[in-house]
C-alpha cells in the first residue's frame, strides 16, 4: 500500500511538472545583488528627527509649550517687572527679551527626556536597538527633532518682543549669531533630560527631577536683573552659571557687540554637556 501511494505521488508531481528548486536558484533570490546601502550616521538620525517631527503633526498641540508659553512669559515678566526694574516695559524689554528668550527655550528641553521615557514606555526603543543602524541615532533624531521646536519658540519670542519694543540694534546677523549660540547649547543641554528619560520610570518623575534641576538654574542667573546687584555669594554662583553665560552672549551679539569670553564659555559648557551626559545617556540606552 506504501509503495502504491508513493508510485502514486509521484506520478502527479511528474504529470504536474513540479520538481525541486536548485540552490543555486534559492541563493540567487535569498541574497539579491542590488541590496540597499546601509544608512549613514546622519542618515539614520535625520530619519529619526523626521519621525520626532511627525509626532507633532498628528498631535499639534504638541506646539502649545513653542507658541503659547513664550508667549506668556514674554508679556508677563515685562509688565510684572518693566516698570519697577527700568521704569517702562519699552526700557526693560531691551534687557529682558535675551534673557527670557534663553530661560523659555532652557525649559523647553525638558521635554525630550519626556518624550524618551514615553517611548520606552510603549516598548519602541526595543524596536530601534535591533535596527541595523548608528546605535545613537534615536537620541539625536530626538534632539535634532526638538531643535525645530526651539527654533519656533525663539521666533515667536522674537516676533512679542518687536512689538512691545524691542530692537536688536545687531540687526539680523546679531539676532542670528545670537540664536545659533542658544540652540547650541540647548542640543547640548538636552542631553541631561535623555538621560533621565533613560533612567526613572515614569514621565511624571523627569518632569519632577527635570523642575528641580532647571528653575534654580534659570532663575538664578542674569535673565531678569544684572548680578551686581545680588550679595557676593550669589553674584559668584550666578557669574558663573551656564545660563547666566549663554544670556550674557545672545543679549549682546543682539545688541551688536561680540562677547568673545561669553561665546568661548557658552560653547565650552555645550561640547561639555555633549561629553559629560551624552556619554552617560548612550550607556544606559546601550544597557536598558
Amino acid at each position: 500500500m506504501t509503495t502504491v501511494a508513493t508510485k502514486s505521488t509521484e506520478g502527479d508531481s511528474g504529470d504536474l511538472g513540479l520538481a525541486a528548486p536548485r540552490a543555486e536558484d534559492l541563493a540567487a533570490l535569498l541574497v539579491s545583488k542590488d541590496r540597499p546601502p546601509r544608512p549613514t550616521a546622519l542618515s539614520a538620525s535625520l530619519t529619526f528627527g523626521w519621525r520626532a517631527m511627525l509626532k507633532i503633526k498628528h498631535v499639534p498641540e504638541q506646539l502649545f509649550d513653542v507658541t503659547a508659553f513664550p508667549i506668556m512669559m514674554v508679556l508677563m515678566y515685562a509688565y510684572l517687572f518693566g516698570g519697577a526694574l527700568a521704569g517702562s516695559v519699552s526700557a526693560y524689554i531691551q534687557f529682558l527679551l535675551p534673557g527670557i528668550l534663553v530661560m523659555s527655550v532652557v525649559m523647553i528641553t525638558m521635554y525630550t527626556g519626556v518624550a524618551v521615557n514615553t517611548d520606552i514606555g510603549k516598548g519602541v526603543f526595543d524596536r530601534f536597538r535591533t535596527l541595523p543602524i548608528w546605535r545613537p541615532a534615536p537620541m539625536v533624531g530626538y534632539l535634532l527633532g526638538d531643535v525645530v521646536r526651539y527654533v519656533i519658540a525663539s521666533l515667536v519670542m522674537l516676533a512679542v518682543g518687536m512689538i512691545i519694543g524691542y530692537r536688536p540694534h545687531g540687526g539680523v546677523a546679531g539676532v542670528a549669531a545670537g540664536l545659533l549660540v542658544l540652540l547650541a547649547f540647548a542640543f547640548s543641554f538636552s542631553w541631561i533630560w535623555t538621560m533621565f528619560g533613560l533612567m526613572l520610570r515614569s514621565e511624571k518623575s523627569v518632569m519632577g527631577v527635570s523642575m528641580m534641576v532647571i528653575f534654580p538654574l534659570t532663575f538664578l542667573s542674569n535673565v531678569f536683573v544684572d548680578p551686581k546687584t545680588m550679595p557676593g555669594w550669589l553674584q559668584a554662583f550666578v557669574n558663573n552659571s551656564p545660563v547666566s553665560h549663554v544670556a550674557t552672549a545672545v543679549r549682546e551679539l543682539m545688541e551688536g557687540d561680540w562677547p568673545t569670553e561669553a561665546i568661548a564659555w557658552s560653547l565650552g559648557w555645550a561640547v561639555a554637556l555633549v561629553v559629560v551626559f551624552g556619554s552617560i545617556t548612550m550607556r544606559l540606552y546601550n544597557r536598558k
